[in-house]
């Protein structure tokens, strides 16, 4: 009867550890497959500013070619662009902080771009140029991969995060050392449209 009793308790215990052997595995796999994503849109992401980058030389040596182009509008941009590639990130380290310092690093040389060509609207030759044109159409088109790449990696972020919050892989995950990855916030003011006056 003693014999008996330890032998179920031992066959529970065994179950027991089974299943939260299986359950690590299983966690552990999710969490991965999960992770991967979360790499692959980040990765997407930085192809985009990286897209961006590559395009900025070409940019400023185009309006450079216009004589009495402002210097320090062009220094501006080209030292957000040093700032901005100065940033890296992986997922496995990534924290709000570092994410937060990759954002600045954009939205300073987002800025810049924009001042960039808002002042060349007073050039009515670089209006007229062709090669001026295609890299403002580029410009534009990069913002918007930009812009939907980072709203692919907070979905991917949103399943990852959801996963592990989740019971039981709130418990697995964190054992297996998997932490909430930070999502990318909207840029100050973007809640806000911007105001169109037309001298009215």
């Amino acid at each position: 009867m003693i014999k008996s009793k330890k032998f179920i308790i031992l066959i529970l215990l065994a179950v027991v550890v089974l299943f939260g052997v299986v359950k690590s595995v299983s966690t552990y796999n999710v969490l991965s497959k999960s992770q991967q994503q979360v790499n692959l849109a980040l990765a997407e992401v930085e192809t985009q500013y990286q897209r961006r980058y590559d395009l900025i030389p070409n940019l400023v040596n185009t309006i450079k070619a216009q004589s009495n182009f402002e210097q320090k509008t062009l220094t501006d941009v080209i030292n957000a662009r040093a700032q901005a590639t100065s940033v890296k990130l992986n997922v496995e380290d990534l924290t709000e902080e570092k994410l937060a310092q990759l954002q600045q690093a954009q939205n300073g040389l987002s800025q810049a771009l924009s001042r960039l060509l808002m002042v060349t609207e007073n050039y009515p030759t670089l209006q007229t140029n062709e090669s001026f044109l295609s890299f403002q159409a580029q410009l534009e088109g990069i913002e918007n991969r930009v812009a939907f790449a980072r709203s692919e990696y907070n979905k991917y972020v949103l399943a990852f995060n959801t996963d592990l919050k989740t019971f039981p892989n709130n418990i697995f995950g964190r054992l297996l050392g998997f932490k909430v990855i930070p999502y990318f916030q909207s840029v100050n003011g973007a809640q806000n449209a911007p105001v169109v006056d037309f001298g009215n």
